[in-house]
C-alpha cells in the first residue's frame, strides 16, 4: 500500500510529532490526509480500512471508458474526518473530464483546498449554501440531496472549474467539476454510492490514469 500522508489544507511537508501524530508547518496538530500516489484497487481498499465508518462517495454507475484517478482520506488514529475520489473521463461536448467528490467533517478544508479556495483562508463553503432553490440535486441512497454552487471567483485558475456544495448526513459534500462546463453533466437522476460497503464488486472498478492536480 503506498498512501503519502500529508495536510488536508495545504501541499506543506508534514512531520510525525513525537506522540504518533503529525504537525502541519502552517497549520499545526492536524488529523493527517492519505491521499494514493498511483490508483489501484489494493491502495483503495487500504483507502477503506484507513476511514473505516466514513463514507467514500463514488459517482454510480461509472460509464464507458471512466476511470477511477485519484483518491484520498482525512483520518488520525480514532476516526475519518474526510474523503475525497475523482474519476475522470471523457465527454462529448467537454473533452477530458475530471468529477471529484468529497466528503468532510465542518473544519477539515479538504474540499476547500481541492476547490482552490485554500488561499483565501476558507476551510468551508459560504453563506451561499442553503439560500434559494438548490441548483441541482444528486441521490445518495434514495435521498436527495441538494447541491448550490460556490464562487471560485477571483482565485488561482477560476475558470477551469465548477464548485457545487450541499449537506449529506451532517457533513460537507462537495462536487469539484473540471472543467467549468462540465457543470451541465450533473443531473439530478445522479447517484453517488458509498463503495465502503460495496464488497466484491470493487474488484471490478477500473483505476488508473493521470490523477487532478491540487
Amino acid at each position: 500500500m503506498s498512501l503519502q500522508v500529508g495536510c488536508p489544507r495545504c501541499a506543506a511537508p508534514v512531520a510525525e510529532t513525537g506522540d504518533g501524530g503529525y504537525s502541519c508547518p502552517e497549520h499545526e496538530l492536524i488529523a493527517p490526509l492519505w491521499r494514493t500516489t498511483a490508483a489501484s484497487y489494493d491502495d483503495f481498499a487500504g483507502h477503506l480500512g484507513r476511514v473505516a465508518g466514513f463514507p467514500t462517495y463514488l459517482p454510480w454507475p461509472l460509464g464507458p471508458g471512466w476511470s477511477v484517478t485519484d483518491f484520498a482520506g482525512v483520518a488520525d488514529d480514532q476516526r475519518g474526518r474526510a474523503t475525497m475520489t475523482c474519476v475522470s473521463g471523457t465527454s462529448a461536448l467537454d473533452g477530458p473530464v475530471d468529477v471529484i467528490v468529497v466528503s468532510e467533517e465542518a473544519g477539515t478544508g479538504l474540499g476547500a483546498r481541492i476547490a482552490g479556495l485554500g488561499p483565501t483562508g476558507r476551510v468551508d463553503p459560504g453563506e451561499e449554501v442553503g439560500e434559494g432553490p438548490a441548483t441541482v440535486k444528486v441521490r445518495i441512497g434514495s435521498f436527495p440531496v441538494g447541491l448550490w454552487p460556490v464562487s471560485v471567483s477571483g482565485t488561482s485558475g477560476e475558470w477551469d472549474r465548477s464548485v457545487v456544495v450541499g449537506e449529506a448526513e451532517g457533513r460537507w459534500l462537495w462536487i469539484i467539476l473540471r472543467p467549468a462546463s462540465a457543470i451541465l453533466l450533473l443531473r439530478d437522476d445522479w447517484i453517488l454510492r458509498d463503495v465502503s460497503e460495496t464488497g466484491p464488486q470493487l474488484v471490478a472498478l477500473p483505476f488508473g490514469g493521470p490523477a487532478p492536480l491540487w
